[in-house]
């Protein structure tokens, strides 16, 4: 992996938790610069940018607030989806998080090529949120 690449991903994850990008730009500023995927791991605190070739780039993130919920609820994880797509007044990255945390969800990947995250519980229940058509 390139240190521009490296750079690339450090700025899209300061970018989300300092609220200064959208989720779309972050998507199509990460695929500029070649990278295929990434994943959050809520529990290890980690996020981790993946490039086609198998390389991948582990970037630490603030510890969730509080335990990850027993089990994946759907209609929460949705509700803090949709306020993220909306921008709703308020919104902030770090308040997605807690939501999703609170939801249930203690990761989630985002496949650029496949246009979808997947959003997983600590027992492997999973939602998969298709990207919003443009």
């Amino acid at each position: 992996m390139k240190d521009q690449q490296k750079a690339v991903a450090r700025a899209c994850l300061d970018a989300a938790e300092g609220n200064t990008m959208t989720f779309p730009q972050i998507v199509g500023t990460l695929m500029e610069a070649g990278f295929e995927s990434y994943s959050v791991d809520f529990r290890r605190a980690a996020a981790t940018y993946y490039l086609a070739d198998g390389a991948s780039l582990e970037l630490p993130i603030p510890a969730a607030e509080g335990a990850v919920a027993p089990s994946l609820d759907a209609a929460l994880m949705q509700a803090a989806i949709r306020e993220a797509q909306q921008q709703v007044p308020g919104y902030t990255y770090r308040g997605f998080c807690r939501k999703a945390v609170a939801a249930g969800c203690a990761g989630y990947m985002v496949s650029f090529s496949g246009r979808r995250a997947l959003y997983v519980g600590r027992t492997a229940e999973v939602h998969v949120e298709p990207f919003p058509d443009r």
